[in-house]
Order: C-alpha cells, then sequence, then structure tokens
C-alpha cells in the first residue's frame, strides 16, 4: 500500500511529524548527543568508510562545492529525520519505533521551526541533512525548508541535502510544475536516491516488500532525472546469496546507464555495519549478507573499470555530467 501523507496545518504554518531522538535506542548509537532539543542530530559523513570498500563522496564534495570549501575527508551535517518510512530494512540503523510515526518519539514541526532550532546553535553545520524514514513520503518538505531557509537570508551559507528512498510518485503527484522547477533550480541543494538492493531478490530480501518494486525504483529515478535536479545515488549490496554476482551487477548497471550513461559514476555504495537494532535483526542470512556485501562491491568496482576510463572514474561527483542517454 502506498505511505500514508504525513502533514498537517496549524497557525505558525505546515508541519511533518519529525523524530525526538531523546530517549530512544538511536540515541545509544549517536557520536555526539541529540540537538536542537532532541528534535536533531549531529552526523559525521566520512570519505573513506572501510580499507577494502569503494570511496564514499556523498554528500561532501556537493556541499564543498556548493559552499566554496577546500575537499575534505569528512563533514558534519545537521540532521532531521521524518518520523515514517515506507521500507522495512534489516539492515537500517533506526528502530522499528522511529519509523512509524509513533507520537511518544516523534513531534509535528514546521520549516520555521525547524531553523529556529538550528540557529540556536553556534557551532552549526553548514550541511543540512533531510533524512528517515522516508522523507519523500512529505515531497513539500524540501520545498518548505527552502523557502525559510531563503527567508533568513542562508541559501548561500548552507547547502541542503535530502535522502529519497524511492517509495512513491508523490513528487509529481503533490507538487505542482512550479514546485518542482523551485526545488530544481535552487542552488545549494543535492538529493540522493538509495536503491535498496541490485536485483529484485535483494531488493525483496532487504527491505521486506515485494520485488517488483525494486524495478519501480528506476522508474522514480527516470522522472527524477527529467527535471535537472542534482541527483546522487547511493546502492546497498547486501544480498541473501553469493551466486551470480557479477552477471547480476552487469544487469543493475546496464538499467542504470539506460537512464543516464555516466549515472554509475554519481552513484556510491552504503556499506552496511550492525548498529544496534540491527543486531537484534540478525539472523544466519543476514549474518552472511554483511559478508556478501564485500563481493558485491568487488564486482561494482570491476564493472566500473570494464566501462569508464581512469580518468572518467577520477572525476569529482559533482563533475560527473548527466544529461546523455545511450
Amino acid at each position: 500500500p502506498m505511505p500514508q501523507r504525513l502533514t498537517a496545518q496549524r497557525n505558525a504554518g505546515y508541519t511533518q511529524v519529525i523524530t525526538n531522538f531523546k530517549g530512544t535506542e538511536q540515541e545509544q548509537d549517536l557520536a555526539v548527543p541529540p540537538n536542537c532539543k532532541g528534535f536533531g542530530r549531529v552526523r559525521h559523513f566520512r570519505r573513506v568508510l572501510s580499507e577494502k570498500w569503494p570511496l564514499d563522496p556523498l554528500p561532501i564534495d556537493p556541499a564543498c562545492r556548493a559552499l566554496g570549501l577546500p575537499s575534505q575527508d569528512m563533514i558534519r551535517a545537521q540532521v532531521f529525520q521524518i518520523a515514517a518510512c515506507s521500507w522495512r530494512c534489516w539492515y537500517c540503523f533506526v528502530p522499528a519505533s522511529l519509523v512509524s510515526a509513533n507520537g511518544n518519539y516523534s513531534g509535528w514541526l514546521s520549516a520555521g521551526d525547524l531553523i529556529d532550532l538550528y540557529l540556536d546553535h553556534d557551532d552549526r553545520p553548514s550541511l543540512i541533512d533531510l533524512t528517515g524514514g522516508s522523507p519523500e513520503i512529505v515531497p513539500e518538505w524540501v520545498l518548505w525548508m527552502m523557502s525559510e531557509l531563503r527567508l533568513r537570508g542562508l541559501e548561500e551559507t548552507t547547502y541542503l541535502w535530502s535522502d529519497d528512498s524511492l517509495s512513491n510518485d508523490y513528487f509529481w503527484r503533490y507538487l505542482t510544475d512550479k514546485d518542482r522547477d523551485y526545488i530544481a533550480s535552487y542552488k545549494n541543494y543535492g538529493r540522493v536516491c538509495c536503491l535498496k538492493g541490485f536485483n529484485d531478490e535483494s531488493f525483496a530480501f532487504n527491505t521486506c516488500r515485494p520485488s517488483p518494486l525494486f524495478q519501480r525504483q528506476f522508474e522514480l529515478l527516470g522522472r527524477l532525472l527529467e527535471t535537472g535536479i542534482d541527483l546522487y545515488g547511493y546502492v546497498t549490496f547486501t544480498t541473501p546469496t553469493h551466486i551470480g554476482i557479477k552477471e547480476d551487477i552487469r544487469r543493475f548497471v546496464d538499467s542504470l546507464q539506460s537512464l543516464d550513461t555516466y549515472l554509475p559514476l554519481r552513484v556510491a555504495p552504503l556499506r552496511i555495519v550492525a548498529f544496534s537494532p540491527v543486531n537484534k535483526r540478525l539472523n544466519e542470512a543476514r549474518k552472511n549478507a554483511l559478508k556478501y556485501q564485500e563481493l558485491v562491491a568487488d564486482a561494482w568496482m570491476d564493472e566500473l573499470e570494464s566501462r569508464f576510463t581512469s580518468e572518467e572514474r577520477r572525476r569529482n561527483v559533482v563533475d560527473v555530467p548527466l544529461g546523455r542517454s545511450q
């Protein structure tokens, strides 16, 4: 079923349900205590995830380029987390109680409320990350945050980054053409779309959702590419089997290139590790999947090497062109 719309209106403006981390299981895994009265957290994005894992330039390089910062291997982000999700990925570091719009661990806040909380901190990051859960459940959230940042004169000094789990078509169903154009033309914004697996089987295994929805992700990703938004991608490589990995990765990259020739060079594999909520969900198949993801990552790197020159692979992810299909 399609996820429920999670918006409301009050005197202070439109609101969405935002996670409050205080007293939650997720708080145990945070490197620093929650901020913004519990409704925010600071995340450290790192380029190097593991000695053998592909480098992750997201959102480090897009944010540094937009804000005129020198290249770096770590960047801090102010994170606000929508308290709902369309998927139930077993490897998610967010407890189930924080992705079910549970009123005990969330509150209804407007974009103005969030920016007020953000501005209360002197040592605030210049990167704001809208995550979840599934932020695309409230497609207006990005629009409202952009409008609020512009209203406060923060659009030049702040970079806005949002996740998209490719779970629904609300971006087109509930936003107008004018809304979508506003988002696409906003200077300091990047959107990252997370593909939950590299084939039907891994998608169903990871999300606990029907396997045909795997292909639906590519349809939604293709529509987003057409908007002109500065778009990037994540992919998770956990899988229940190590059989046929090379062939499946070849087909996966084919699917990406059917949307845009250089799109694979804007996609970063996410290395899955077991945070506190994940440990309770582990069974033998999932433990094996944590090992198999290393094999898939190797196949991914081999496939990119076979399709792109060394010069193309060395490009800053921001400089990888979009808009040229095979």
